[in-house]
């Protein structure tokens, strides 16, 4: 059994906001994007097309909740 790291933790924890409700990626700042971006990018899903599938989809969703932020476009 791989051992947890405290990136697993860590990405965990800030799935769980994005998955706790409808808004759950506009309750993260910038920073906390940033990070969930590179901790889901590192991690391997490709066990099956879904888990690959669901990962490409939540990144492009986060790759447009920075732009949004960046460009001044805050919308809650």
């Amino acid at each position: 059994m791989p051992e947890i790291t405290s990136d697993d933790v860590e990405r965990v924890e800030l799935l769980e906001i994005v998955s706790s409700s409808k808004i759950g990626l506009k309750t993260l700042s910038k920073e906390q994007l940033e990070q969930l971006y590179k901790l889901v990018e590192a991690k391997n899903y490709t066990q099956t097309i879904e888990t690959e599938k669901s990962k490409k989809e939540l990144l492009e969703k986060i790759d447009n909740r920075l732009y949004d932020l960046v460009e001044g476009r805050v919308i809650l």
